[in-house]
């Protein structure tokens, strides 16, 4: 099978190693942003919109950056025969190890996971959530350095430009991949805050 692993395998994995409902939402979403690029490229959405899904497997169990995530990710999947291309993808995401964004998914992928999250967050303070979310909103709450403080503003813009789009553009683009996902992701502050039964696989063309 491509990439060595399926969906639904992929899937299995995430929830064996990650129990936070807000990691596995947040893994959903950065696969479906994932998916939506893939199909702006004419790539492979299956390989692109797994290693979104996989991409912080181990950031549970071994959050520390200097000797855990994703390095244990990478052997686990090194492990189970997944393909280098995806392994590779999941390490170059994070700075700390390192490697050079050479391809294509390499660099979505890292452009696209910090500002999902930051994206999600900014439709949670919103009634509406992602309805009618712009990116001119999405810009205002950057500016706001209490508001997800956890996320670097810098390094939202850098992933825009290592992929070669503009920014407004990007931003726009994570938006409308994510919106159709809004009810499994819970981006309101109006949905429950409970834990979500999360469907194994929701339809990531929308």
């Amino acid at each position: 099978m491509p990439g060595g692993i399926s969906r639904d395998e992929a899937w299995t994995l995430l929830c064996e190693w990650t129990e936070s409902d807000s990691l596995r939402r947040h893994m959903l979403a950065v696969e479906a942003a994932m998916r939506a690029y893939a199909r702006q490229f004419g790539q492979d959405e299956e390989i692109w919109g797994i290693t979104g899904l996989l991409h912080d497997l181990d950031y549970e169990r071994f959050p520390s950056l200097e000797d855990g995530h994703p390095r244990i990710a990478m052997a686990e999947l090194q492990r189970r025969g997944v393909s280098d291309e995806i392994i590779r993808a999941i390490g170059s995401h994070a700075d700390e190890m390192g490697l050079s964004r050479d391809s294509t998914m390499e660099r979505a992928l890292y452009a696209v996971d910090e500002l999902s999250g930051f994206v999600v967050a900014c439709a949670y303070v919103r009634p509406e959530g992602l309805e009618g979310m712009t990116p001119k909103s999405v810009k205002k709450k950057m500016k706001t350095a209490s508001f997800a403080a956890a996320v670097d503003r810098d390094q939202l813009r850098r992933g825009a430009d290592e992929l070669g789009v503009e920014f407004d553009a990007h931003v726009a683009f994570v938006i409308a991949a994510l919106q159709p996902h809004a009810p499994v992701l819970r981006a309101r502050e109006a949905d429950p805050a409970g834990p979500a039964d999360l469907p194994p696989a929701p339809d990531p063309a929308g």
